[in-house]
């Protein structure tokens, strides 16, 4: 077993390459502590030191401690275990779908984080819904009966948006005009005169002339591809009674606090259904099944592609859900896909491109590309369309304009109406299935890279760190997203990163880069 250290000007990385009869390609892996040959070097200096030389303590310990340590308290997933097996605390997806085809309701929650700051929906399908249950709705919730429908049905019915201007705002619900039944109605008010709005949207057989506007019923537009696209109420209820095999059209009402109206928390909610024996099925839960069940990309090429690492074949791929392309290199043979080294890298293009000191992203993708070539097997994994951590490049530049103000990079994206981290990375763990990668270790800092997997049949079995300098001008970026996002950069890390910092002396223009990995 011999070790090498890989000197790449930003960070040295140490590899073990391994000849045993069982592996034919150079890999990650823990180096036993009796027999470390080599550390990491202080940050920014060229030169290893030895494992005897207690002078001088490797700032984000040695990768052993990094990869060992991390996987042991968070980064780790089961290839084995069921997607269709429920979070602690809900009910299976295939019983809630079971409830909405006996015109039964469901409860449907958002992520419960453990602070009981969550949003809670009665959702029904709409074709099925009646008086009684419109007050059921308005007894146990905030009183508005909201409609989520589709593109086609909405341009159908003449239903455009009340404003348009949240239609590049993915965070944001999609309210059309309001309506009422013209038909059969007096008021609109009444639970009776709801209840016959709502048939009357879910009829594929209804006009716009059906409607009066403004009403008493909200509609609200599905976004194409549903929870996999948006993590929205609105798409998982229009979601799930379409996979219950009912018409695309849901009827949902948020449920409230009885005594102060406020949104129920997870244990109102959990009684509400404990009472009335409503299943009640998380999000994420369903965004799960959703991924088991359907392949979002398809392969368009593949072709050989020198690079200046090295040869890689280069694979495209087109996302079935918003038609955006994104791409795999992999590295020599993945075989059985087993212990994979893996990056899955957020396009940025001020960092990829133009090196952006900003953030560290360029970087990032720099060193696992040299890291993938030095292992001789493994897969970066591109994803276009992730730019500013979701919010599109104008957005970003937007955001750097209030980092300059004194935000931070999480308080700009939420100043500009965004969620601070709007990526979705299930398009890439299909693409990894895609390639033959099953167990992998995954390079990166950033804890959501995780989630999701299991659904795929990938598995994690160890982290590889992508530790790149810390400079003036992406400290704070950095300090942010460890502080606020969770990312890790190593186990060591006790302290603010400015205590790490790496001097710079030929600073650019601060109105420069920024990104997310």
């Amino acid at each position: 077993m011999d070790c090498i250290a890989l000197q790449q000007s930003s960070f040295p990385h140490i590899f073990i390459t391994s000849k045993s009869p069982h592996s034919t390609h150079t890999h990650l892996a823990p180096i036993p502590p009796h027999k470390t040959a080599c550390k990491l070097a202080a940050l920014g200096s060229s030169d290893t030191f030895s494992s005897n030389d207690e002078s001088i303590p490797p700032p984000f310990g040695t990768l052993e401690a990094q990869i060992t340590q991390e996987t042991i308290d968070f980064f780790v997933s089961d290839a084995e275990g069921d997607p269709d097996c429920p979070s602690p605390g809900y009910s299976p997806i295939d019983q809630a779908l079971s409830a909405l085809r006996q015109q039964k309701f469901v409860l449907v929650v958002d992520d419960y984080d453990g602070d009981d700051h969550v949003e809670g929906n009665l959702v029904m399908a709409a074709s099925h819904v009646s008086s009684e249950a419109v007050a059921f709705m308005v007894r146990n919730g905030s009183g508005i009966i909201s409609v989520g429908m589709k593109e086609e049905d909405l341009e159908r019915l003449d239903l455009p948006l009340m404003s348009p201007q949240n239609e590049d705002n993915s965070s944001a619900p999609s309210f059309t005009v309001t309506v009422d039944a013209r038909v059969g109605t007096s008021t609109g008010v009444s639970a009776s005169d709801r209840a016959k709005t709502v048939l009357a949207l879910s009829s594929p057989e209804s006009r716009p002339g059906d409607f009066r506007r403004p009403g008493h019923v909200f509609p609200l537009k599905y976004r194409k591809g549903g929870v996999l696209s948006r993590v929205g109420h609105t798409e998982a209820s229009v979601d799930l009674v379409t996979l219950a095999g009912l018409q695309p059209v849901s009827v949902l009402s948020a449920v409230v606090d009885s005594e102060d109206v406020s949104m129920a928390s997870i244990a109102t909610l959990r009684k509400l259904a404990l009472d009335y024996n409503i299943p009640i099925v998380s999000i994420t839960d369903l965004i799960r099944y959703r991924r088991k069940r359907e392949k979002l990309v398809e392969r368009t090429a593949v072709s050989r592609l020198p690079t200046k690492w090295g040869l890689f074949a280069v694979h495209s791929y087109r996302s079935k859900l918003d038609g955006i392309e994104h791409i795999a290199l992999v590295k020599g043979d993945i075989g059985n896909g087993q212990d994979v080294l893996v990056r899955v890298h957020s396009e940025c293009l001020t960092g990829d491109i133009f090196g952006s000191r900003r953030c560290d992203c360029g970087n990032q993708l720099e060193l696992a590309m040299q890291l993938i070539e030095q292992a001789g097997r493994g897969v970066v994994v591109y994803l276009r369309g992730h730019e500013g951590r979701g919010i599109g490049l104008g957005h970003k530049l937007q955001a750097y304009n209030l980092q300059d103000q004194g935000h931070d990079t999480v308080e700009a994206n939420l100043e500009l109406g965004f969620a601070a981290d709007a990526r979705e990375y299930g398009i890439g763990a299909q693409i990894l299935r895609d390639v033959g990668v099953h167990t992998m270790r995954l390079m990166t800092n950033n804890p959501a890279k995780f989630t999701g997997l299991k659904g795929y049949g990938l598995a994690v079995v160890g982290r590889v760190p992508v530790l790149t300098p810390i400079t003036e001008d992406n400290m704070r970026y950095l300090e942010t997203k460890r502080v606020k996002m969770g990312h890790v950069y190593g186990s060591d890390v006790q302290g603010p990163l400015s205590d790490f910092i790496k001097s710079n002396t030929d600073k650019q223009d601060p109105t420069e880069g920024n990104n997310k990995n």
